[in-house]
C-alpha cells in the first residue's frame, strides 16, 4: 500500500509539473500574441483586449465557484485518506493552473481597459473595481484555505464553505450590473 502511494505521489508530482509547464507556455504564448497584436494593429487592440478580459473573467469565476464546492466535499473526507489526497491535488491544480492565472489576466486587461476606455472615470467603474477587489480578497482567502487543507488543518465545517460558495456569485451579479447598466 505504501509503495502504491509513493508511486501515485511521484506520478502526481510529475503530471503536476507537466501541467505547470503547459500553463506557463500558454501564458507566454498569450503574452507574445497580445504584444504582437498591440504593436501590429493598435487600432484594433481594444476589442481584443475586451475579449481576452471577458475570457479571463469567465475562467476566474469558474474556478472561484468550483473551489469552495471542492472544500464542501473535502471536509467530509477522512484526513490522510486517498480521497482527501485527491481533493488536495484537485484544489492545488485548480488554484495554480486556472484561478491564479485567470485573476492576473483579468486584472491586467481590466485595468488597461479602465484606463484606455474610461480614463478611470465613472462611479460605476469605481464601484466595479471595489467589487473586484472584494473578489480578489476572497481569492486570497480561498488560497489560504487550499494551504490549510493541504496541511490537514482546515477547521471550517461544510456549512461555512457552502456559504462562502455563494459570495462569488453575489459579487459577479453586482459587477455585471455595474458594467452593463452603469447605474451611476
Amino acid at each position: 500500500m505504501t509503495d502504491d502511494r509513493n508511486k501515485n505521489s511521484a506520478g502526481n508530482e510529475n503530471s503536476a509539473g507537466q501541467a505547470m509547464k503547459r500553463m506557463v507556455i500558454g501564458i507566454a504564448v498569450l503574452v507574445v500574441l497580445t504584444a504582437l497584436l498591440y504593436f501590429v494593429a493598435p487600432d484594433s487592440f481594444y476589442p481584443w483586449a475586451k475579449a481576452i478580459h471577458v475570457i479571463a473573467v469567465i475562467s476566474w469565476m469558474a474556478g472561484m465557484l468550483y473551489l469552495p464546492r471542492l472544500f464542501v466535499y473535502h471536509v467530509d473526507a477522512e484526513k490522510g485518506s486517498e480521497q482527501s489526497e485527491t481533493f488536495k491535488v484537485m484544489e492545488r491544480r485548480l488554484l495554480r493552473g486556472i484561478i491564479n492565472p485567470a485573476m492576473i489576466v483579468t486584472w491586467v486587461f481590466g485595468l488597461w481597459l479602465a484606463w484606455k476606455g474610461f480614463g478611470f472615470q465613472g462611479g460605476w467603474l469605481h464601484a466595479k473595481i471595489a467589487a473586484v477587489l472584494l473578489l480578489s480578497g476572497l481569492h486570497g482567502y480561498l488560497a489560504g484555505a487550499v494551504r490549510k487543507f493541504a496541511e490537514d488543518k482546515n477547521e471550517k465545517p461544510a456549512r461555512h464553505w457552502r456559504i462562502v460558495n455563494e459570495i462569488p456569485t453575489l459579487l459577479m451579479i453586482v459587477i455585471v450590473i455595474l458594467v452593463i447598466v452603469k447605474p451611476f
